[in-house]
């Protein structure tokens, strides 16, 4: 979603009546507000290690070490590895692997429209690609807000200021075993602190309009926050990494 404009920078307009004056802006969907919208309040359990003595009361750090225990977070959805890997991205002691999964036909017109033709960019037909991403913390316990690991996708020679669209269905991530989302379910909590543990594995995916043979730039960014879920942006992790859409 960074990628230079041709044509005096273009800029995509969302919304052709409501928002011609604005420039395109999404409608109101966001890849950090993706991640928190399909989330209810529950509280992740904590689980006891077999390793602890019985008569030791457990400090801070256990409990931490406890509540981040396992392959994978509580509050992230299973983890699935479909596709072709096509590059890997290292984040700070993130590992992020970029899987090439599928294609498959749009069910609905995407949130952008063309300044100049008025026509949507993403149409009901056209075919769309997906790519899986799966996460890797190798350092130590991490501590993420709502917005998780944001990781953006943008074609080389995307003309327009703001990113790609994509489809939102259920449906067709299912079929593609791509979660739409790191987030589970019922994984909501107040305040928004999420552990990802070291040495855990969270992945999600996305689509977007399909460019066969199509250089393509990843970029990822993670903001990690505090005790009472403040972003701490001084310690803002960004990276990215090249592909090639085949």
């Amino acid at each position: 979603m960074r990628r230079t404009l041709p044509r005096s920078t273009r800029i995509a307009v969302a919304g052709i009546a409501s928002l011609a004056l604005f420039g395109l802006t999404a409608c109101s969907d966001d890849s950090d507000s993706d991640n928190a919208s399909d989330t209810s309040s529950e509280s992740p359990s904590e689980t006891e290690s077999e390793s602890d003595a019985p008569t030791e009361e457990p400090t801070a750090s256990e409990d931490d070490e406890s509540a981040a225990s396992g392959s994978q977070p509580e509050w992230a959805n299973p983890v699935t590895t479909p596709g072709e890997k096509i590059t890997t991205i290292e984040a700070g002691d993130m590992t992020v692997d970029v899987y090439q999964v599928g294609t498959a036909k749009a069910t609905e017109t995407g949130q952008f429209v063309d300044p100049d033709t008025n026509k949507p960019l993403l149409a009901v037909g056209d075919e769309i690609v997906f790519v899986n991403f799966v996460v890797t913390n190798n350092g130590d316990d991490i501590d993420l807000g709502s917005s998780g690991v944001s990781i953006d996708a943008r074609y080389d020679d995307w003309p327009y200021m703001q990113g790609m669209d994509s489809v939102v269905d259920d449906a067709l991530f299912e079929a593609q075993d791509v979660n739409d989302g790191a987030f589970a379910p019922g994984s909501y909590v107040d305040p928004s602190v999420y552990t990802f543990g070291s040495g855990q594995v969270i992945s999600f995916g996305e689509n977007f309009i399909y460019q066969k043979d199509s250089p393509i730039t990843f970029k990822v960014s993670v903001t990690p926050v505090d005790a009472e879920g403040e972003l701490l942006h001084d310690e803002r992790i960004e990276a990215e990494g090249a592909a090639t859409i085949s």
